[in-house]
């Protein structure tokens, strides 16, 4: 059964670290692109970082140098490495993969906060 579950997230400080994971029940996981999403209440998802099945990287302007994903396909996991985190970096992190449409059902997300 197609099925993703995110982990890791947590309270921080601000210029804290957490590292996220996304572990991936399903066929076909070493194709896909894979992005990491967040979403705040009232807001739109937005995509924050995101891997091709080769390993190229990018990250959204917001997050440039702070934010790095990877993926172990050994594993059907992909991760997102936050550091310094940020106040404005507060949302509910999700992952999928990176398509015009998401192939597998949303998961329930993991919580950062940052906070003082």
């Amino acid at each position: 059964q197609a099925q993703l579950v995110e982990s890791g997230g947590g309270l921080v400080q601000p210029g804290g670290s957490l590292r996220l994971s996304c572990a991936v029940s399903g066929s076909f996981f070493n194709i896909y692109p894979w992005g990491w999403y967040r979403q705040t209440p009232g807001k739109q998802r937005e995509l924050v970082a995101s891997i091709t099945s080769g390993g190229n990287t990018r990250t959204a302007d917001s997050v440039k140098g702070r934010f790095t994903v990877s993926r172990d396909n050994a594993k059907n996991t992909v991760y997102l490495q936050m550091n310094s985190l940020k106040p404005e970096d507060t949302a509910r992190y999700f992952c999928n993969t990176e398509l015009s449409r998401p192939v597998y059902p949303w998961g329930q997300g993991t919580q950062v906060t940052v906070s003082s």
